[in-house]
Protein backbone atom coordinates (compact mmCIF):
# COMPACT_ATOMS: atom_id res chain seq x y z
CA UNK A 1 0.00 0.00 0.00
CA UNK A 2 1.40 3.37 -0.99
CA UNK A 3 2.12 5.76 1.83
CA UNK A 4 -0.41 8.59 2.29
CA UNK A 5 0.56 11.98 0.94
CA UNK A 6 1.43 14.24 3.87
CA UNK A 7 0.17 17.48 2.31
CA UNK A 8 -3.47 16.33 2.38
CA UNK A 9 -3.72 17.10 6.03
CA UNK A 10 -7.17 17.45 7.65
CA UNK A 11 -6.74 13.93 9.04
CA UNK A 12 -3.61 15.21 10.74
CA UNK A 13 -5.20 18.27 12.31
CA UNK A 14 -5.08 18.16 16.07
CA UNK A 15 -7.89 19.29 18.39
CA UNK A 16 -7.76 19.58 22.16
CA UNK A 17 -9.83 17.02 24.03
CA UNK A 18 -11.57 19.20 26.58
CA UNK A 19 -12.12 16.47 29.13
CA UNK A 20 -8.53 15.29 29.37
CA UNK A 21 -6.48 18.14 28.03
CA UNK A 22 -4.83 15.65 25.69
CA UNK A 23 -4.56 16.17 21.96
CA UNK A 24 -6.46 13.85 19.64
CA UNK A 25 -5.72 13.26 15.97
CA UNK A 26 -8.87 13.76 13.93
CA UNK A 27 -9.90 11.53 11.04
CA UNK A 28 -11.24 13.53 8.11
CA UNK A 29 -13.68 11.60 5.91
CA UNK A 30 -15.52 14.47 4.26
CA UNK A 31 -13.41 15.08 1.16
CA UNK A 32 -16.53 15.23 -1.03
CA UNK A 33 -17.48 18.41 0.84
CA UNK A 34 -14.11 20.06 0.38
CA UNK A 35 -10.42 19.23 0.17
CA UNK A 36 -7.41 21.02 1.64
CA UNK A 37 -5.32 23.23 -0.60
CA UNK A 38 -2.29 21.36 -1.87
CA UNK A 39 1.15 23.02 -1.88
CA UNK A 40 1.36 23.36 -5.68
CA UNK A 41 -1.91 25.28 -5.68
CA UNK A 42 -0.90 27.41 -2.71
CA UNK A 43 2.37 28.35 -4.38
CA UNK A 44 0.62 29.23 -7.62
CA UNK A 45 -1.88 31.42 -5.77
CA UNK A 46 0.82 33.15 -3.72
CA UNK A 47 2.88 33.93 -6.80
CA UNK A 48 -0.06 35.71 -8.41
CA UNK A 49 -1.84 37.22 -5.42
CA UNK A 50 -0.76 40.70 -6.49
CA UNK A 51 -1.18 40.13 -10.21
CA UNK A 52 -2.53 42.86 -12.45
CA UNK A 53 -5.88 42.94 -14.23
CA UNK A 54 -5.77 40.53 -17.20
CA UNK A 55 -7.70 43.05 -19.29
CA UNK A 56 -5.08 45.77 -18.83
CA UNK A 57 -2.52 46.38 -21.57
CA UNK A 58 0.45 47.28 -19.38
CA UNK A 59 3.14 44.83 -18.30
CA UNK A 60 1.36 43.82 -15.12
CA UNK A 61 -1.86 43.16 -17.02
CA UNK A 62 -0.07 41.18 -19.72
CA UNK A 63 1.59 39.01 -17.06
CA UNK A 64 -1.79 38.30 -15.48
CA UNK A 65 -3.26 37.47 -18.89
CA UNK A 66 -0.40 35.08 -19.56
CA UNK A 67 -1.07 33.29 -16.26
CA UNK A 68 -4.77 32.91 -17.08
CA UNK A 69 -3.96 31.67 -20.57
CA UNK A 70 -1.48 29.14 -19.22
CA UNK A 71 -4.07 27.83 -16.76
CA UNK A 72 -6.65 27.60 -19.52
CA UNK A 73 -4.26 25.55 -21.65
CA UNK A 74 -3.61 23.15 -18.77
CA UNK A 75 -7.32 22.57 -18.17
CA UNK A 76 -7.80 22.10 -21.90
CA UNK A 77 -5.17 19.35 -21.93
CA UNK A 78 -6.94 17.50 -19.11
CA UNK A 79 -10.31 17.85 -20.85
CA UNK A 80 -9.00 17.14 -24.33
CA UNK A 81 -10.46 20.33 -25.74
CA UNK A 82 -9.34 23.64 -27.21
CA UNK A 83 -8.32 26.32 -24.70
CA UNK A 84 -10.97 28.71 -26.04
CA UNK A 85 -13.60 26.17 -24.93
CA UNK A 86 -12.69 26.62 -21.23
CA UNK A 87 -14.61 29.33 -19.35
CA UNK A 88 -13.54 30.24 -15.82
CA UNK A 89 -16.28 30.71 -13.21
CA UNK A 90 -16.67 31.34 -9.49
CA UNK A 91 -17.14 27.63 -8.74
CA UNK A 92 -19.13 24.52 -9.59
CA UNK A 93 -22.54 26.02 -8.81
CA UNK A 94 -21.77 29.03 -11.00
CA UNK A 95 -20.58 26.77 -13.82
CA UNK A 96 -23.64 24.50 -13.62
CA UNK A 97 -26.04 27.45 -13.56
CA UNK A 98 -24.32 28.98 -16.59
CA UNK A 99 -24.58 25.68 -18.43
CA UNK A 100 -28.22 24.90 -17.64
CA UNK A 101 -29.73 28.38 -17.63
CA UNK A 102 -27.49 29.74 -20.36
CA UNK A 103 -28.05 26.87 -22.80
CA UNK A 104 -31.81 26.64 -22.22
CA UNK A 105 -32.32 30.37 -22.61
CA UNK A 106 -30.16 30.49 -25.72
CA UNK A 107 -32.52 27.96 -27.32
CA UNK A 108 -35.44 30.38 -26.97
CA UNK A 109 -38.73 30.26 -25.13
CA UNK A 110 -40.49 27.00 -24.44
CA UNK A 111 -37.53 24.64 -24.75
CA UNK A 112 -37.80 21.36 -22.88
CA UNK A 113 -35.04 20.34 -20.42
CA UNK A 114 -34.26 16.86 -19.06
CA UNK A 115 -32.34 16.25 -15.82
CA UNK A 116 -31.86 13.27 -13.53
CA UNK A 117 -33.68 13.15 -10.21
CA UNK A 118 -30.39 13.02 -8.25
CA UNK A 119 -28.59 16.00 -9.70
CA UNK A 120 -26.78 18.42 -7.42
CA UNK A 121 -29.03 21.19 -6.18
CA UNK A 122 -27.17 23.64 -8.39
CA UNK A 123 -28.69 21.91 -11.42
CA UNK A 124 -32.07 21.22 -9.83
CA UNK A 125 -32.48 24.83 -8.72
CA UNK A 126 -31.55 26.03 -12.21
CA UNK A 127 -34.20 23.67 -13.58
CA UNK A 128 -36.75 25.13 -11.18
CA UNK A 129 -35.86 28.61 -12.39
CA UNK A 130 -36.50 27.49 -15.98
CA UNK A 131 -39.89 26.13 -14.95
CA UNK A 132 -40.73 29.49 -13.38
CA UNK A 133 -39.95 31.03 -16.77
CA UNK A 134 -42.48 28.75 -18.43
CA UNK A 135 -40.19 26.01 -19.70
CA UNK A 136 -40.97 22.34 -19.20
CA UNK A 137 -38.55 20.16 -17.19
CA UNK A 138 -38.55 16.37 -16.96
CA UNK A 139 -36.78 14.73 -14.02
CA UNK A 140 -35.79 11.19 -14.95
CA UNK A 141 -35.81 8.83 -11.95
CA UNK A 142 -33.05 6.45 -10.96
CA UNK A 143 -33.32 2.84 -9.92
CA UNK A 144 -32.60 1.48 -6.47
CA UNK A 145 -28.96 1.24 -7.55
CA UNK A 146 -28.80 5.01 -8.08
CA UNK A 147 -28.35 4.74 -11.85
CA UNK A 148 -30.50 6.31 -14.51
CA UNK A 149 -32.21 3.90 -16.92
CA UNK A 150 -30.97 4.62 -20.44
CA UNK A 151 -34.34 3.70 -21.92
CA UNK A 152 -36.20 6.04 -19.58
CA UNK A 153 -33.79 8.81 -20.46
CA UNK A 154 -34.31 8.21 -24.18
CA UNK A 155 -38.08 8.21 -23.70
CA UNK A 156 -37.88 11.58 -21.93
CA UNK A 157 -36.26 13.24 -24.95
CA UNK A 158 -38.76 14.92 -27.27
CA UNK A 159 -38.65 17.02 -30.42
CA UNK A 160 -38.77 20.08 -28.16
CA UNK A 161 -35.91 19.07 -25.88
CA UNK A 162 -33.02 21.54 -26.03
CA UNK A 163 -30.82 20.42 -23.12
CA UNK A 164 -30.15 17.38 -20.96
CA UNK A 165 -28.06 17.46 -17.77
CA UNK A 166 -26.89 14.28 -16.01
CA UNK A 167 -24.02 14.27 -13.53
CA UNK A 168 -20.99 12.05 -14.06
CA UNK A 169 -20.60 10.99 -10.41
CA UNK A 170 -23.10 11.67 -7.64
CA UNK A 171 -21.90 13.82 -4.77
CA UNK A 172 -23.88 11.97 -2.09
CA UNK A 173 -23.78 8.26 -2.96
CA UNK A 174 -20.96 8.22 -5.52
CA UNK A 175 -22.83 6.37 -8.28
CA UNK A 176 -21.55 6.86 -11.82
CA UNK A 177 -23.96 7.51 -14.66
CA UNK A 178 -23.56 6.16 -18.23
CA UNK A 179 -22.85 9.66 -19.48
CA UNK A 180 -21.24 8.68 -22.78
CA UNK A 181 -24.27 6.58 -23.71
CA UNK A 182 -26.74 9.25 -22.62
CA UNK A 183 -24.84 12.02 -24.40
CA UNK A 184 -24.81 9.98 -27.61
CA UNK A 185 -28.60 9.69 -27.46
CA UNK A 186 -28.88 13.43 -26.99
CA UNK A 187 -26.46 14.22 -29.79
CA UNK A 188 -28.41 12.02 -32.24
CA UNK A 189 -31.35 14.33 -31.65
CA UNK A 190 -29.41 17.59 -31.75
CA UNK A 191 -29.79 18.15 -28.01
CA UNK A 192 -27.05 19.78 -25.95
CA UNK A 193 -25.74 17.66 -23.07
CA UNK A 194 -24.24 18.96 -19.81
CA UNK A 195 -22.54 16.85 -17.16
CA UNK A 196 -21.64 17.93 -13.65
CA UNK A 197 -18.14 16.48 -13.22
CA UNK A 198 -17.40 18.28 -9.95
CA UNK A 199 -16.92 15.10 -7.90
CA UNK A 200 -15.32 13.14 -10.74
CA UNK A 201 -12.39 15.47 -11.38
CA UNK A 202 -9.12 13.90 -10.26
CA UNK A 203 -10.72 10.45 -10.02
CA UNK A 204 -11.96 9.75 -13.56
CA UNK A 205 -10.78 10.59 -17.06
CA UNK A 206 -12.56 13.72 -18.26
CA UNK A 207 -11.92 13.65 -22.01
CA UNK A 208 -14.92 15.54 -23.35
CA UNK A 209 -14.83 13.83 -26.74
CA UNK A 210 -14.86 10.37 -25.15
CA UNK A 211 -17.75 11.46 -22.95
CA UNK A 212 -19.47 13.12 -25.89
CA UNK A 213 -20.64 16.10 -23.84
CA UNK A 214 -21.17 19.69 -24.92
CA UNK A 215 -20.87 21.24 -21.45
CA UNK A 216 -18.94 20.07 -18.38
CA UNK A 217 -18.64 21.83 -15.02
CA UNK A 218 -15.79 21.73 -12.47
CA UNK A 219 -15.05 23.13 -9.01
CA UNK A 220 -11.48 23.63 -7.83
CA UNK A 221 -11.93 22.94 -4.12
CA UNK A 222 -13.02 19.36 -4.81
CA UNK A 223 -9.54 18.45 -6.11
CA UNK A 224 -7.34 20.35 -3.65
CA UNK A 225 -7.64 23.74 -5.31
CA UNK A 226 -9.02 26.92 -3.74
CA UNK A 227 -12.66 27.64 -2.96
CA UNK A 228 -14.49 30.18 -5.10
CA UNK A 229 -13.17 29.21 -8.52
CA UNK A 230 -14.37 26.72 -11.14
CA UNK A 231 -14.65 26.17 -14.86
CA UNK A 232 -17.16 25.29 -17.55
CA UNK A 233 -16.25 23.50 -20.75
CA UNK A 234 -18.37 24.84 -23.63
CA UNK A 235 -18.03 22.95 -26.88
CA UNK A 236 -17.34 25.24 -29.80
CA UNK A 237 -20.62 26.15 -31.49
CA UNK A 238 -22.79 25.41 -28.44
CA UNK A 239 -25.13 28.35 -27.87
CA UNK A 240 -24.99 29.63 -24.28
CA UNK A 241 -26.18 33.00 -22.99
CA UNK A 242 -24.36 34.73 -20.10
CA UNK A 243 -26.23 35.00 -16.82
CA UNK A 244 -25.20 38.62 -16.31
CA UNK A 245 -23.65 41.44 -18.27
CA UNK A 246 -20.16 42.72 -17.63
CA UNK A 247 -16.93 43.55 -19.31
CA UNK A 248 -16.97 40.74 -21.84
CA UNK A 249 -14.44 38.52 -20.10
CA UNK A 250 -14.37 34.75 -20.73
CA UNK A 251 -15.58 35.03 -24.32
CA UNK A 252 -18.47 37.15 -23.12
CA UNK A 253 -19.95 34.29 -21.09
CA UNK A 254 -18.85 35.34 -17.63
CA UNK A 255 -18.15 38.99 -17.09
CA UNK A 256 -16.00 40.32 -14.29
CA UNK A 257 -12.27 40.51 -13.67
CA UNK A 258 -10.81 37.02 -13.56
CA UNK A 259 -9.59 35.59 -10.26
CA UNK A 260 -6.02 35.23 -11.49
CA UNK A 261 -4.53 33.66 -8.37
CA UNK A 262 -7.46 31.27 -7.96
CA UNK A 263 -7.40 30.23 -11.61
CA UNK A 264 -3.67 29.52 -11.50
CA UNK A 265 -4.09 27.53 -8.28
CA UNK A 266 -6.96 25.51 -9.77
CA UNK A 267 -4.90 24.59 -12.80
CA UNK A 268 -1.96 23.54 -10.63
CA UNK A 269 -4.23 21.39 -8.46
CA UNK A 270 -5.96 19.71 -11.40
CA UNK A 271 -2.69 19.01 -13.17
CA UNK A 272 -1.26 17.37 -10.05
CA UNK A 273 -4.45 15.38 -9.39
CA UNK A 274 -4.50 14.12 -12.96
CA UNK A 275 -0.86 13.03 -12.72
CA UNK A 276 -1.61 11.08 -9.51
CA UNK A 277 -4.91 9.62 -10.70
CA UNK A 278 -3.62 6.25 -12.04
CA UNK A 279 -2.22 5.39 -8.61
CA UNK A 280 -4.57 7.30 -6.32
CA UNK A 281 -7.94 6.19 -7.70
CA UNK A 282 -7.49 2.41 -7.22
CA UNK A 283 -5.77 2.88 -3.86
CA UNK A 284 -8.62 5.00 -2.48
CA UNK A 285 -11.24 2.66 -3.97
CA UNK A 286 -9.60 -0.22 -2.10
CA UNK A 287 -9.78 1.75 1.15
CA UNK A 288 -13.45 2.51 0.49
CA UNK A 289 -14.12 -1.20 -0.04
CA UNK A 290 -12.22 -2.03 3.15
CA UNK A 291 -14.36 0.44 5.11
CA UNK A 292 -17.56 -0.90 3.54
CA UNK A 293 -16.73 -4.53 4.22
CA UNK A 294 -15.67 -3.86 7.80
CA UNK A 295 -18.75 -1.86 8.73
CA UNK A 296 -21.26 -4.13 6.99
CA UNK A 297 -19.75 -7.14 8.77
CA UNK A 298 -19.88 -5.47 12.18
CA UNK A 299 -23.16 -3.54 12.04
CA UNK A 300 -26.66 -5.02 11.64
CA UNK A 301 -29.45 -3.27 9.75
CA UNK A 302 -27.33 -1.24 7.32
CA UNK A 303 -27.79 -0.54 3.59
CA UNK A 304 -24.97 0.45 1.23
CA UNK A 305 -26.43 3.09 -1.06
CA UNK A 306 -25.52 2.49 -4.69
CA UNK A 307 -23.65 -0.74 -3.95
CA UNK A 308 -24.86 -2.41 -7.15
CA UNK A 309 -23.57 0.38 -9.40
CA UNK A 310 -20.11 1.64 -10.34
CA UNK A 311 -19.09 4.36 -7.90
CA UNK A 312 -16.53 7.08 -7.45
CA UNK A 313 -13.46 5.72 -5.63
CA UNK A 314 -13.80 7.77 -2.48
CA UNK A 315 -17.52 7.89 -1.62
CA UNK A 316 -19.27 5.40 0.66
CA UNK A 317 -22.89 6.12 1.59
CA UNK A 318 -24.41 3.98 4.33
CA UNK A 319 -28.00 4.04 5.58
CA UNK A 320 -28.42 2.84 9.16
CA UNK A 321 -31.87 1.69 10.23
CA UNK A 322 -33.53 3.62 13.09
CA UNK A 323 -30.54 5.89 13.63
CA UNK A 324 -30.93 9.66 13.07
CA UNK A 325 -27.91 10.75 11.06
CA UNK A 326 -27.58 14.07 12.89
CA UNK A 327 -27.14 12.29 16.23
CA UNK A 328 -24.61 9.89 14.76
CA UNK A 329 -22.66 12.67 13.06
CA UNK A 330 -22.43 14.61 16.33
CA UNK A 331 -21.13 11.52 18.11
CA UNK A 332 -18.62 10.90 15.34
CA UNK A 333 -17.43 14.50 15.57
CA UNK A 334 -16.97 14.20 19.32
CA UNK A 335 -14.94 11.07 18.63
CA UNK A 336 -12.74 13.02 16.22
CA UNK A 337 -14.25 11.66 12.99
CA UNK A 338 -15.54 14.09 10.37
CA UNK A 339 -18.26 12.79 8.02
CA UNK A 340 -21.54 14.14 6.68
CA UNK A 341 -25.12 13.14 5.95
CA UNK A 342 -24.73 13.92 2.25
CA UNK A 343 -24.31 17.14 0.33
CA UNK A 344 -22.68 19.87 2.41
CA UNK A 345 -24.86 22.34 0.49
CA UNK A 346 -27.95 20.88 2.19
CA UNK A 347 -26.47 20.55 5.67
CA UNK A 348 -28.87 21.57 8.41
CA UNK A 349 -31.97 20.44 6.56
CA UNK A 350 -34.30 18.22 8.59
CA UNK A 351 -35.66 16.58 5.46
CA UNK A 352 -34.09 13.43 4.03
CA UNK A 353 -31.93 14.00 0.98
CA UNK A 354 -33.62 14.07 -2.42
CA UNK A 355 -30.97 11.57 -3.51
CA UNK A 356 -31.80 8.93 -0.90
CA UNK A 357 -35.50 9.63 -1.47
CA UNK A 358 -34.98 8.88 -5.18
CA UNK A 359 -33.48 5.47 -4.26
CA UNK A 360 -36.76 4.42 -2.68
CA UNK A 361 -35.24 3.71 0.73
CA UNK A 362 -37.72 3.11 3.57
CA UNK A 363 -38.12 6.10 5.86
CA UNK A 364 -36.24 4.44 8.72
CA UNK A 365 -33.14 4.24 6.53
CA UNK A 366 -33.49 7.57 4.69
CA UNK A 367 -33.02 9.54 7.92
CA UNK A 368 -29.99 7.51 8.91
CA UNK A 369 -27.75 8.03 5.90
CA UNK A 370 -24.11 8.98 6.47
CA UNK A 371 -21.55 9.71 3.75
CA UNK A 372 -17.92 8.82 4.36
CA UNK A 373 -15.77 10.37 1.63
CA UNK A 374 -12.12 9.39 1.43
CA UNK A 375 -9.22 11.31 -0.04
CA UNK A 376 -5.64 10.91 -1.11
CA UNK A 377 -4.35 11.18 2.46
CA UNK A 378 -6.72 8.60 3.96
CA UNK A 379 -4.81 5.71 5.50
CA UNK A 380 -5.54 2.08 6.34
CA UNK A 381 -5.04 2.91 10.01
CA UNK A 382 -7.75 5.57 9.87
CA UNK A 383 -10.15 3.22 8.11
CA UNK A 384 -9.52 0.49 10.67
CA UNK A 385 -10.06 2.98 13.50
CA UNK A 386 -13.48 3.92 12.12
CA UNK A 387 -14.39 0.25 11.70
CA UNK A 388 -13.42 -0.38 15.33
CA UNK A 389 -15.28 2.59 16.83
CA UNK A 390 -18.45 3.07 14.77
CA UNK A 391 -20.34 -0.11 15.83
CA UNK A 392 -20.17 0.91 19.48
CA UNK A 393 -21.36 4.44 18.74
CA UNK A 394 -24.30 3.09 16.79
CA UNK A 395 -25.23 0.66 19.55
CA UNK A 396 -25.33 3.52 22.07
CA UNK A 397 -27.58 5.61 19.85
CA UNK A 398 -29.92 2.72 19.03
CA UNK A 399 -30.22 1.61 22.69
CA UNK A 400 -33.20 3.07 24.62
CA UNK A 401 -32.24 5.32 27.51
CA UNK A 402 -32.49 3.66 30.93
CA UNK A 403 -32.66 5.24 34.37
Amino acid sequence: MARAVAWCAPARLLSAAASSGMEMARIYLDYAATTPLRPEAARAAAALSAAGNPSSLHAEGRAARAAVDEARELLARVLGCAPREVVFTAGGTDAAALAVLGAARAAGDGGHVVVSAIEHRAVLHAAQALEAEGRRVTRVPVGTDGRIDVREFAAALTRGTVLASVMLGNNEIGTLQPVAELAALARERGILFHTDAVQAAGWLALDVDALGVDLLSLSAHKFHGPKGVGALYVRRGAAVLPLAGGGGQESGLRGGTENVAGIAAMAAALGAAEAERPEAAPRVAALRDRLQAGLVAAIPDVVVNGAAAPRLPGILSLAFGDVPSDALLMRLDLEGIAASAGSACAAGSLEPSHVTAALGLPERFRRGTVRFSLGRATTEAEIDEVIARLPGLLADIRMPLTV
